[in-house]
């Protein structure tokens, strides 16, 4: 059983930035991928970015490579999301997953 709490979303202007934080609780391999996800209102659920537990092997949606990084923060049970320059498309419920597990989300809104 693992437990996902995602922290830090906000209220920002657009081109502003966030620090977004998925900590996990539970049995964790290094082998575990942690995504983070993301679903505007009215839309599905969608993919944004991705790492393995042991910090290796980032992914990247294409509407936020070179805006957003992902990382495994060293010796704790933390993944972060930094999301720069947002824009008000960037709005949405941001959920973090690995397995079959979410967490429940964390409120991103991007003012224009």
């Amino acid at each position: 059983q693992v437990r996902l709490v995602e922290s830090g979303g906000g209220l920002v202007q657009a081109g502003g930035s966030l620090r977004l934080s998925c900590t996990a609780s539970g049995r964790m391999f290094s082998s575990n991928v942690v995504g983070w996800f993301r679903q505007a209102p009215g839309k599905e659920r969608e993919f944004v970015a991705s790492i393995t537990w042991s910090g290796g092997e980032a992914i990247y949606a294409d509407s936020v490579t070179g805006r957003f990084t992902i990382s495994k923060a060293n010796g704790k049970n933390t993944v972060y999301l930094e999301v720069n320059r947002l824009t008000p498309e960037d709005t949405a419920v941001y959920y973090c997953n690995t397995a079959t597990f979410w967490g429940q989300g964390t409120q991103v809104t991007v003012s224009s």
